[in-house]
């Protein structure tokens, strides 16, 4: 049985094929246009479709047979469209950070407690209902023409099956999903205003919605029998590419942003201040979860934008394994303001404690442990939770650095896997469309057969004992100046 992910990224769309025996046979890419002005981040739905429908006729040449397709997506965005069927505007993205004042209202008056009790999370400026409230305030006529409310890989399938759905993992990013009854929430439709009709059914990750229509046939070459699963959100598919499915595995995805992803069988709910995300895994259990927003985007940042080059590697060939947990220079990621622990769209990027004698490789060094750091800050805060975990399985682009695979075991005191592919969010969803056509039993069987760990870093004593001292100093950072990044931002 051949099957095809499609991962709608951020950057672009990622789509791969894969037979039965969890063998890559094609792998496609297509790039689209991201709108980025100050607080807004944006793009075009009707791009993706467009990108993603010739990238389908590139894979459909050459691999025949597809018996089932799924989605991986970038989670949060907001999609509307109309009666007609008609995109009102460009999709609101993940990163955006123009809600703010809809945040307070959601946090402070209807109450961060109201909010857990019914969705399990509290409000953030990336997710979906806040974005909601924005249109209604900002752009009420627009408002007031929605039909539809979709993620962005739940267009995609809309536009392939005809099926208006989504799935349990993406719709836990919406702050309207009761996560913990894996359904809409009706408090927060009375509350906000919203009506169930403009929302998808929602369906299992691995859940078979229905097959290519005719017309998308045409469009993109898969036959009119290939079975459209729904997928999922792309960290809980990404972990699902990993192999991370099973009671207390970790994942870390060192992406433009950056998460720390555990599965657990159970619900479980933060009711701090932290921010930890409670969401349903597609694996069909849960898992909870944290993000930092500048993980590969601050080496991107520093690598292209400031030092004018793309040799990764060889900017960090200066760094020594004596320098890990030496270095005096503290870098805060926070490029994009921050989610987990600190939930502060207002925090920005910072060095600190630069000398004369500091080098480029010890900025350089900074901001791979400065990331390593605020993905440390969401791992504290999960085990405040009474959720534990004894390794961690990375991906995304920053796996790619064995030198920062090794920083994240000594900063995490894990031992961080590599595995038999890098692939995560499109792989994932590639094995969901097998689970979902009938392949396999369950996602765990999948994972079990498909995914194998070829190489790991062990956490190293002398800079485990190192970065345990240095990791206090990094996290009052913060503290100190977080009233500075609100005079900042005014």
């Amino acid at each position: 049985m051949v099957t095809v992910g499609i991962d709608i990224g951020t950057g672009g769309v990622r789509m791969l094929a894969m037979d039965e025996s969890g063998k890559i046979l094609k792998i496609v890419t297509r790039d689209y246009p991201l709108y980025q002005n100050g607080a807004d981040s944006e793009q075009d739905p009707a791009d993706w479709w467009k990108q993603s429908a010739d990238a389908l006729r590139e894979m459909t040449a050459e691999v025949k047979n597809i018996a089932a397709v799924s989605f991986s997506g970038q989670m949060h965005g907001l999609v509307v469209l109309d009666e007609s069927d008609k995109i009102i505007r460009r999709a609101m993205l993940w990163n955006d950070q123009r809600t703010t004042a809809e945040c307070d209202y959601l946090n402070n008056e209807i109450g961060r407690d109201k909010l857990i009790e019914n969705t399990a999370n509290v409000a953030l400026t990336g997710f979906t209902l806040p974005k909601i409230l924005w249109m209604k305030k900002h752009e009420p006529d627009n408002f007031k023409r929605i039909a539809k409310i979709m993620l962005p890989k739940d267009y995609i399938a809309y536009k392939l099956s005809g099926v208006f759905a989504t799935d349990e993992s993406d719709a836990s990013g919406t702050l309207l999903l009761d996560v913990s009854k894996r359904a809409w929430s009706p408090f927060m439709l009375e509350t906000t205003g919203l009506r169930a009709d403009q929302l998808p059914k929602v369906f299992p990750s691995s859940g078979a919605v229905g097959k290519v229509t005719a017309e998308a046939a045409k469009e993109t070459g898969l036959s009119e029998s290939t079975v459209v699963v729904i997928g999922g959100g792309d960290q809980a598919t990404g972990a699902v590419g990993t192999g991370t499915v099973a009671n207390g595995m970790c994942s870390l995805s060192l992406g433009t942003s950056g998460v720390v992803f555990v599965a657990g069988d159970n619900f479980a709910v933060d009711r701090g201040t932290s921010a930890v995300h409670s969401f349903c895994h597609a694996s069909g259990k849960y898992h909870m979860m944290g993000v930092t927003l500048g993980a590969a985007a601050s080496t991107k940042w520093w690598i292209e934008d400031i030092l004018g080059t793309g040799d990764y590697p060889g900017e960090q060939a200066a760094i020594k394994t004596e320098d890990l947990g030496n270095n005096t220079v503290y870098y805060l990621p926070y490029l994009s303001g921050e989610r987990t622990p600190i939930n502060d769209p207002y925090a920005r990027g910072a060095f600190v404690g630069m000398t004369t004698l500091t080098s480029r490789a010890d900025m350089t060094l900074a901001i791979l442990e400065g990331v390593a750091y605020s993905l440390r800050d969401n791992l504290e805060a999960i085990k405040k939770l009474g959720v534990t975990a004894t390794s961690a399985r990375i991906i995304g682009g920053g796996a790619k650095s064995p030198l920062w695979c090794q920083i994240m075991a000594n900063v995490l005191n894990l031992r961080v896997d590599k595995i038999n592919s890098d692939e995560g969010p499109a792989l994932g969803a590639a094995i969901l469309a097998a689970v979902g056509a009938g392949a396999y039993a369950t996602v765990e069987e999948a994972c079990a057969k498909l995914i194998s760990v070829t190489q790991s870093f062990n956490p190293e004593a002398g800079a485990v004992e190192r970065y345990n001292k240095r990791y206090p100093v990094y996290n009052s950072l913060y503290k100190s100046l977080a009233d500075t990044f609100k005079l900042i931002s005014k």
